[in-house]
């Protein structure tokens, strides 16, 4: 039930708008029976192909300790990549492809709440056509008031998600059995020849039918990218047993009512339900939208924490809105900037069937690295069913590949936002990444090892009580706080504990494990700490461990110094452009204390000036 409502929201509703889109529009399709039937076999073959066996029963298979989608994949790939010889080219080549899909993904998570409420709103004008003006106001109001209740977590309405998106999966079985019963000739196309003869005989057409077909396979990828918070079977039980054969007899109802009447094709789904009933057709409709956007919302909350945990995006700012789901979480920067980015987006295009235009190229995009990185996968971890399944992978990227072309035809009709959002992101990303590390390796330059630090000063300079607690980017080098601390007031806390932090490419980390301590001379420990990168780091708990190891720390005695870096642009290997990117970039950065979970009454900073 509850992954009915997670999971199913995006994909479930894409009967608002997929089947319509090949037949409206500047490519619309002649709509006769031919074509119909041609195009209902393309739409259930490729969810066949795609969704049920690609997604939902292979790709599954490929988790990071339970957590599903692109990043966690990234990360896997890049794991095993990296246990292998001489693979360097390859483990950059998994990396990239990685953080690009997840650029791509954003552009998805903004155009779906846009798409989604819009169609749903848009059912008022088949009511009646003077309410026509009204869909862009109501589609806002919608729209900012989920937005704002980002804030509240999913804790509180998830409970009402499963049961609205069980009416909703029925709701679609029941219109379009009954289409079905009066048109039963679009059985026809449960036969793929259908699909192939037109391919054959009519090969433009049918490319650019592909990128309304592939409307229908938007939400694919949250299939696997929230499969850490339900399981594989649950995802499994609930596509087989009631959302893949609703889908199916939706659609087939659909055409079954254009082939009945072709002025019906302006809003099938709409127009298939009696005039009594959509009023409340409308309103699910919308509460089914809703349910998808908040999918969509929830996953950019989630793949942004996860870039900022592998070292892609500086800190950011995260609130976990449930005790009991981890993934349940807040970040209140990507909220707000996109809610700006959906109005901006209904504003523009101000129809469901010209944001039709926008989607897809991302999501196409991110299916073909998905499938990508599968393949390294299979190919790393071996076993003897490997080439069968590279092979099935071959047939699923080639499918993608053409979906990705015959969305790019749309790119001049509003294809553009999607790419250019993710190059921008991707940018980001990848600026981060390069300026975190030359940042890294030019502290390394001026700090001292902690050896030396050791054998030459621990012993000869006066202590004072207490515990101080240094965060450390190497654990083999004494840090820059540290070293200007001693500088500044050249006294040294009894108890020194240099804290190394690692974000690990798991997405947990068992509690037990966490804390690896060492001790490096009188009074100094060295200590590792682990968090996987779903997790929020609370560094005063996980020091708490410590006592395990006797090695006990007082709260309420310890302080904690933490080294700010100021950026400068000192010609070094970022262009200058970049280097003032990455210097805005840290300017946005949450606070290293905010980060950790540290008291602020018990934190000290001290700032270093470093040249890019």
């Amino acid at each position: 039930m509850a992954a009915l409502g997670i999971v199913y929201g995006d994909i479930g509703t894409s009967p608002l708008y997929a089947f319509k889109e090949a037949f409206n529009g500047p490519h619309a399709l002649a709509l006769n029976e031919a074509n119909v039937l041609a195009t209902l076999s393309a739409l259930l073959w490729a969810i066949m192909l795609i969704i049920s066996v690609k997604y939902v029963w292979l790709i599954l298979k490929l988790d990071n300790e339970g957590e599903g989608g692109v990043l966690a994949l990234t990360a896997l790939a890049h794991r095993l990549v990296k246990d292998k010889k001489n693979n360097d080219r390859l483990a950059a080549f998994v990396i990239t492809a990685g953080v690009f899909a997840a650029a791509l993904f954003y552009g998805d998570a903004i155009i779906t709440p846009a798409i989604s409420v819009l169609s749903a709103v848009e059912g008022i004008s088949v009511v009646t056509p003077q309410f026509e003006k009204l869909v862009i106001p109501i589609t806002i109001g919608v729209l900012v008031g989920l937005f704002l209740i980002q804030k509240q977590g999913t804790g509180r309405v998830g409970k009402l998600f499963g049961p609205i998106t069980m009416v909703w999966f029925f709701t679609l079985a029941i219109m379009g059995g009954l289409s079905i019963a009066q048109t039963p000739v679009v059985l026809k196309a449960l036969n793929p020849m259908y699909a192939l003869m037109f391919a054959v005989e009519h090969p433009g057409s049918m490319f650019i039918l592909l990128s309304a077909v592939f409307l229908a396979l938007t939400g694919g990828e949250a299939l696997y990218a929230d499969m850490g918070h339900f399981g594989a079977k649950a995802v499994r039980i609930a596509w087989y047993g009631l959302v893949c054969p609703s889908l199916v007899l939706n659609y087939f109802g659909q055409g079954a009512l254009v082939l009945r009447d072709a002025a019906a094709a302006k809003n099938p789904f709409f127009l298939m339900a009696s005039e009594g009933f959509l009023i409340p057709l409308v309103v699910l409709a919308t509460a089914a939208t809703v349910i998808a956007s908040q999918a969509t919302i929830s996953g950019a909350f989630s793949i942004t924490q996860q870039a900022s945990r592998l070292g892609y995006l500086p800190r950011v700012n995260v609130s976990h809105t449930s005790d009991r789901e981890r993934g349940q979480i807040y970040i209140g920067s990507v909220n707000w900037i996109m809610l700006i980015g959906v109005i901006m987006l209904v504003l523009e295009f101000r129809s469901s069937s010209a944001l039709a235009a926008a989607y897809g190229i991302a999501v196409s995009g991110t299916m073909i690295i998905t499938t990508v990185l599968s393949a390294v996968v299979f190919i790393a971890t071996g076993g003897k069913f490997r080439f069968a399944l590279l092979a099935l992978l071959a047939v699923f990227g080639v499918l993608e590949l053409c979906f990705f072309s015959s969305n790019l035809t749309k790119i001049a009709d509003g294809g553009w936002f999607p790419l250019a959002l993710g190059s921008v992101i991707f940018l980001l990303l990848m600026t981060w990444k390069k300026g975190s590390q030359m940042v890294g390796e030019q502290r390394s330059k001026l700090d001292l090892p902690v050896d030396g630090f050791v054998g030459s000063m621990l012993r000869e300079v006066p202590r004072v009580s207490g515990t101080a607690v240094y965060l450390s980017s190497d654990p083999l080098l004494v840090p820059s706080a540290l070293f200007h601390n001693l500088k500044h007031y050249h006294v040294l806390h009894e108890r020194i504990i240099l804290l190394h932090v690692i974000t690990e490419e798991v997405p947990y980390f068992n509690d037990s494990h966490r804390l690896a301590v060492v001790a490096s001379g009188p009074g100094l420990w060295s200590i590792r700490m682990h968090f996987g990168f779903r997790e929020m780091p609370d560094v005063p708990a996980a020091l708490a461990w410590a006592g395990e190891v006797g090695l006990e720390i007082d709260p309420m005695d310890t302080t904690y110094f933490i080294a700010r870096s100021v950026v400068q642009d000192g010609a070094g290997g970022l262009t200058r452009w970049r280097c003032s990117l990455y210097a805005w970039m840290t300017r946005q950065a949450e606070g290293a204390a905010s980060h950790f979970s540290l008291p602020p009454n018990r934190v000290v900073e001290l700032g270093t000036q470093v040249l890019l």
